[in-house]
């Protein structure tokens, strides 16, 4: 008997274990264990989306003849994946199949249960992804410094996206410098209405278990609109490649007040759980441009995300883990502050990001890079609680994908491992990309008094702390050469109102 353990991202329509497998000598074993929604403080909207994800993708392998043991939270006694895991193992179970885990800390308990029970475990190799990790640890050889840039040309080649010939299309890799557009003082024109999934029982009673057993997580069920099955997650696919598409390339790194969706695709999660193939994502993306129905740069910007740096960070975090995990390149040591977890801060740009990331589970990647990312690098937090923060409260957040964004990206916690200098920016980087500037409390332009924004504050104070590697980099010589400028009062007071900052961050 062949027990296939499918875990919670690995919702393949063909799952390889199933594909020339004996349904009469296969078992299918999935488990909602609680300790996969406390090891971080998971949010209710994210493991309302992976339970009504999986119960879904067990009833169609139940209709499709397979044989599904579904352990349902608070239906069975296990604590954790590896009790459930030990337990099914003593019951007719010869071999163990499942596809390799987008999280190290998984792939550690299945080997160790399997090797508890004496039950050999095969890894299946996961197809989902264009490159496999073999391929990409041998691209990287023994190089201390990645780039994805290289990484992304070497894919575009390899899978003919975007090419004439051996030549970019357009002639240009990237198109970034038309792709950082704001929306200026209009604001967004042209948004178009989301699909809505109105949530079938299986999503209510998901609903209902995490209302119960996870109660005094974070976020709310209020909007949940995620797809939880393939057909859902094929028509989102189709919703941002008829109408949002067509608008994604130049205001991409835009933000605007009350609207976290924008033109944005919104299928991460539904890449990240496996409801959709990069490929067909991929390739939808082209047509709309062979048929010019969208322009190259918005094409080539969403493949980048896709085929480029979803890729790259998959491979990146094979490739370093478990070193990854406890990276801190800038010796940042400040504890997250509360309202991480309620929004409820004086900062208008944190408050509007936190606060839709609570209601949806959701933000777009800049807000992530450089409004709560930028502010925690600035702020000197801990890598690894602002890693777990991430990692708890957003859908489409899986290990393989959320560490190496947010420790390399964001927080520069894996020095120039694979990002060439910090991603940090003042104030006036939002007040220039939004508008959450407007009727804030503080003030993005001013550095220090009572209503310098924090932002602001602690660019420069981090700018000082930081002066002696960052005038090393070329990349950020002209940084510094701005913060040369000021005079020793100017840092003094700097430096002043920033230590003043960090030690009531809970108050800002």
């Amino acid at each position: 008997m062949s027990l296939v353990i499918i875990l919670g991202d690995q919702l393949d329509a063909d799952h390889p274990a199933l594909r020339d497998a004996d349904a009469a000598k296969t078992r299918i074993l999935m488990v909602e264990a609680l300790e996969e929604s406390t090891h971080v403080w998971s949010s209710k909207v994210r493991s309302t989306l992976f339970f009504s994800a999986m119960r879904h993708h067990a009833e169609h392998l139940r209709a499709q003849g397979w044989q599904v043991d579904y352990l349902r939270l608070g239906t069975h006694p296990f604590g954790s994946l590896k009790e459930a895991w030990l337990d099914a193992l003593q019951h007719q179970a010869d071999e163990v199949l499942c596809v390799e885990t987008g999280d190290h800390r998984v792939t550690q308990m299945l080997e160790d249960a399997c090797a508890q029970a004496g039950v050999p475990l095969t890894w299946l190799p996961d197809e989902h992804f264009m490159i496999n990790r073999a391929d990409f640890a041998k691209w990287a050889g023994k190089s201390k410094q990645l780039r994805m840039e290289m990484f992304y040309r070497m894919m575009r080649k390899r899978h003919g996206v975007l090419m004439v010939g051996d030549e970019p299309a357009g002639g240009e890799w990237n198109f970034d410098a038309e792709n950082r557009k704001s929306f200026g003082k209009s604001g967004p024109q042209g948004l178009s209405a989301l699909p809505r999934f109105e949530p079938d029982s299986l999503t209510q009673q998901a609903m209902a278990d995490v209302q119960q057993h996870l109660a005094n997580h974070p976020g709310h069920l209020d909007d949940f609109n995620w797809p939880v099955t393939r057909a859902q997650a094929l028509q989102a696919l189709d919703a941002f490649m008829q109408h949002r598409l067509v608008r994604f390339g130049p205001t991409q790194d835009a933000m605007w007040r009350n609207e976290p969706f924008l033109f944005h695709s919104l299928i991460s999660s539904s890449l990240n759980l496996k409801l959709l193939n990069p490929r067909e994502v991929i390739a939808a993306a082209l047509q709309r441009y062979e048929q010019g129905e969208a322009d190259l740069p918005s094409v080539e910007g969403f493949i980048r995300q896709i085929l480029g740096w979803r890729e790259f960070m998959r491979g990146v975090y094979h490739l370093d883990m478990p070193a990854m995990k406890s990276g801190n390149h800038l010796q940042a040591h400040q504890p997250l502050p509360k309202w991480f977890w309620t929004g409820q801060t004086r900062m208008a740009c944190m408050q509007q990001t936190i606060a839709q990331t609570l209601q949806h589970g959701y933000a777009h990647h800049i807000q992530r890079l450089m409004v709560t990312g930028n502010f925690a690098m600035l702020a000197g937090l801990t890598p690894q609680e602002v890693c777990d923060w991430y990692l708890a409260v957003y859908v489409d957040a899986v290990e393989w994908v959320e560490l190496p964004n947010t420790a390399g990206m964001a927080l520069f916690a894996l020095g120039p491992r694979f990002t060439t200098k910090p991603y940090a920016a003042s104030g006036a980087y939002i007040k220039r990309m939004s508008n959450y500037c407007e009727g804030c409390v503080y003030k993005p332009d001013q550095k220090t008094g009572p209503q310098a924004c924090p932002m602001t504050t602690l660019y420069w104070h981090f700018l000082n702390t930081h002066e002696a590697s960052l005038a090393a980099n070329p990349r950020a010589a002209l940084m510094i050469k701005n913060l040369q400028r000021l005079s020793a009062e100017e840092r003094q007071a700097i430096d002043d109102q920033a230590r003043q900052a960090l030690a009531n961050l809970d108050k800002i």
